[in-house]
This record gives structure tokens, sequence and C-alpha cells, in this order.
């Protein structure tokens, strides 16, 4: 992990995990919160905050939108498929919670956005996903639409690409957001969660929204 990256991790950790301004804010609104049972991340500004309209390229190569990919629940994690450890293990680890969540009923969409367009086209996209888990898609687009999708999620991305080494890092935040249909955003993992209580904590939200 380099030290921009750690940096890039605690400042949004900070942002998401204000919690008492925004318990207060909760409070003064008197909004019910149909999740509270649920909800361990609090996310400062409120989750309406996080999520929104994109416009991404499948691995398939078609043109898709957010209302075209979360149709179910869906959990989203921005990375790239040439990151050497913090990407593969946190999909993998996206990839066990979708699996027992089916174990249970759950039917949720795994889903790996790219921070790295340049390399990662559709047909990397497609062997990256392949490789993880058969249900997980895989999406990129052109460098806008990325920093589109980037900061409608609030995701931190730095591209180390100086033209001379194909080899280069990409710095990013790497939580995974969990977005149901007809809500929104719903939850974000960190890297400390587990399989295991991924799934336990997802199963919550997919309850509670009936």
């Amino acid at each position: 992990m380099t030290r921009t990256y750690a940096l890039a991790s605690v400042a949004l950790i900070g942002v998401l995990m204000a919690g008492t301004g925004v318990a207060i804010y909760l409070a003064k609104s008197g909004d019910a919160d149909q999740f509270a049972q649920c909800r361990q991340g609090i996310v400062a500004g409120g989750g309406g905050s996080i999520g929104g309209p994109f416009e991404l390229v499948s691995e398939t190569g078609e043109t898709v939108t957010d209302a075209d990919v979360i149709t179910e629940p869906t959990l989203m994690y921005f990375g790239y498929t040439s990151c050497p450890d913090v990407c593969p293990l946190d999909s993998v680890r996206n990839a066990e919670a979708v699996d027992m969540l089916e174990e249970r009923g759950f039917s949720v969409q795994p889903t790996f956005v790219t921070v790295d367009p340049n390399r990662d086209t559709p047909e990397v996209m497609a062997a990256f996903t392949d490789n993880v888990h058969p249900r997980m898609l895989g999406l990129t687009g052109t460098t806008d639409q990325t920093q589109a999708a980037a900061s409608a999620y609030r995701v931190y991305y730095q591209v180390h690409d100086d033209g001379t080494d194909p080899y280069y890092l990409v710095d990013h935040t790497a939580f995974t957001y969990l977005m149901l249909p007809e809500v929104g955003f719903a939850e974000f993992f960190n890297r400390d969660v587990t399989p295991g209580e991924m799934a336990e904590r997802t199963a919550c939200f997919i309850e509670a929204a009936g």
C-alpha cells in the first residue's frame, strides 16, 4: 500500500465515519431510518451523497447506466485489474459474500468498476471478473465516464502513468458499496469486513427493504 493510498483512505474514512454530526442531523430531521438496525457505517451528509447516475461500458462492450446495472442488490467496488494486492483480495471477499448470500436465498450482483480504463478494456475486465466469480460484472469506460462515476461514489483515485512504465500503479480508496434498487446507497464496507460479516449485514438490508 503506497503512502498516497494510505493518506487517501484515511481522508475518506474520516468523511464516511463522521458520525456525530450526521446523528445530530438525523435526529433533528425526524426522518425514520428503515435500516437503522442494520447500519454500522455513517456517511457525512447522509447516504444520498453517495451514488447517482452513471454511464459506463460493460465487459461485453455495451454502454450501460446505473439503471441497467442496479436491478437487484449490488455490491459495487472500484479498483483495477492490474492491482497487485488490494483489489484481488477485496474482489474475492465480495464474491465469497455473494455465495454465502445465495445459500440463504438472496441474489446479489457483485460489480467491479475500474479506475484504470486505459488498460482495463472490456476484454480485460471480462477475463478478470470471470476468474473471480461467474456473476461478477466488470465496468469500464472513457476517462470522463470513469471520473464521473468515481465522483458520484466519492471514490478517490490517482493514476501514476507517465507513459514509461506499463506496470504503473493506481492509488485508490477501497470501499465496497451496497446499492439497492429504488433505494440507492445503503451501506459501505471497509477492507476489515469479513465475507461472513458482509453477507450478514447485506442480508439485513435486503430484508429491511422488504
